[in-house]
């Protein structure tokens, strides 16, 4: 059974960085499509990145593009989430999310395996 843990969240200023991880037990991780999904206070989950198994495919929502980059360490199991510029709106609690397929991928329905969430605070 796959387990996902994030680690790497905490509370920073604007327009300074973080690197999210999401490091995966019990399955490869480069068998499926990975995503970061994030919960703001009062708001529904919202997709933020996504990368194709092999990675030759990633999508972004368009508030983070040219901010935030995904990537993958094949050899440790984990996937990545690179946050700069952060923004006051950013701050969420961020997920990773895992799945089979990119058909609705940035769909939050589309996953069945998720972490327990990294929080990410951005103060002005």
């Amino acid at each position: 059974q796959l387990q996902l843990v994030e680690a790497g969240g905490g509370v920073v200023q604007t327009g300074d960085s973080l690197r999210l991880s999401c490091a995966g037990s019990g399955r490869i991780l480069s068998d499926l499509v990975m995503a970061w999904f994030r919960r703001a206070p009062g708001k529904e989950r919202e997709f933020v990145a996504l990368m194709s198994g092999h990675g030759s495919i990633t999508d972004y929502a368009d508030s983070v593009k040219g901010r935030f980059a995904i990537s993958r360490d094949h050899a440790k199991n984990t996937v990545y989430l690179q946050m700069n510029s952060l923004k006051p709106e950013d701050t969420a609690v961020y997920y990773c999310a895992a799945t089979f397929s990119l058909i609705r991928a940035t769909e939050p329905n589309s996953y069945g395996d998720w972490g327990q969430g990294a929080q990410v605070t951005v103060s002005s």
